[in-house]
């Protein structure tokens, strides 16, 4: 395993290493004023949701690398307390793209991307009026945590409004994942699709699982099950009774043969089979019809 000391490696390579491992990161893009009232439009993947009460969004303008200077959105910040953070999605993936080129101090993002200025209602910045979702918000605190390149500065909005195209709500009027259609930002050149890759897991809040400790050594010591299926397994509040185990392996040929001939390793691999289209319960009576 390559293991790097922090304060060796060059900030360069740190970044590469972090920015590659941490992701794929949701996209601040984020709206702003300079001293002089001209609009700054950039876009921050160091940035997440910190708080719902009251609504907390953090992103991260980072120190250049080459000389450490400062970024104009972290200078307008320091000027002007206020920002729209615009969610991107798919379709304006290349215009977000395009506004994170270098340009001059005074040059409009907005312009040069194609993207439309969107007057916001308690805030001095514009929203972009092709994103899905705005937030505007003011800035209660920056903490800066270095002066070298590569160094971030923490920019903690508090969301005062929230602007949703009604387009992309589901039939309860929340969001709907799909609709939304986000990209995140990965190593490199890379991005991701969101929606290209979403699975649903059921969060284990409304039972107590058994957990994977308890599950019997033999299946826990699978060579065939994977961490992700003990995940599974080990997410019931209880186990089915052997009775009804038999039963159900009883009503299908082929548990019954291999049950039958103690073939440990295709009672998983079928088991397996049941975890993967969410037929967890019928899968731990495969598993303990074997005892």
């Amino acid at each position: 395993m390559l293991s790097i000391d922090s304060k060796e490696a060059p900030s360069g390579a740190l970044y590469r290493y972090l920015s590659g491992a941490v992701g794929p990161r949701p996209i601040a893009f984020a709206s702003t004023l300079d001293a002089e009232g001209r609009p700054n439009l950039a876009p921050f993947s160091f940035f997440n949701v910190f708080s719902a009460k009251p609504p907390i969004l953090v992103f991260s303008p980072v120190r250049r690398g080459i000389d450490g200077s400062l970024k104009h959105t972290f200078l307008n910040l320091k000027v002007v307390k206020e920002c729209v953070i615009n969610i991107v999605d798919y379709k304006m993936v290349q215009q977000m793209s395009l506004s994170s080129t270098d340009y001059a101090e005074g040059v409009n993002e907005f312009e040069k991307s194609g993207l439309r200025m969107q007057p916001s209602d308690l805030v001095k910045p514009f929203r972009v009026a092709e994103s899905p979702v705005q937030f505007e918000c003011k800035v209660n605190e920056i903490i800066e945590l270095g002066q070298e390149g590569g160094a971030g500065n923490l920019v903690i909005c508090e969301v005062l409004k929230t602007h949703i195209n009604e387009e992309i709500l589901d039939e309860d009027g929340y969001i709907d994942q799909f609709k939304i259609d986000q990209v995140a930002r990965m190593g490199g050149n890379w991005y991701t699709r969101a929606k290209d890759g979403m699975f649903e897991v059921p969060k284990p809040i409304a039972n107590l699982g058994i957990g994977v400790d308890a599950i019997p050594q033999e299946i826990r010591e699978s060579v065939i099950l994977t961490g992700n299926d003990l995940g599974k397994l080990g997410n019931v509040e209880e186990l089915p009774s052997l009775e009804e185990s038999k039963l159900y392996v009883s009503e299908d040929d082929l548990f019954t043969e291999i049950i039958a001939a103690k073939e440990t390793e295709a009672i998983h691999k079928q088991a397996q089979l049941l975890l993967d289209n969410g037929k967890v319960i019928e899968a731990w009576k495969l598993l303990l019809a074997n005892y």
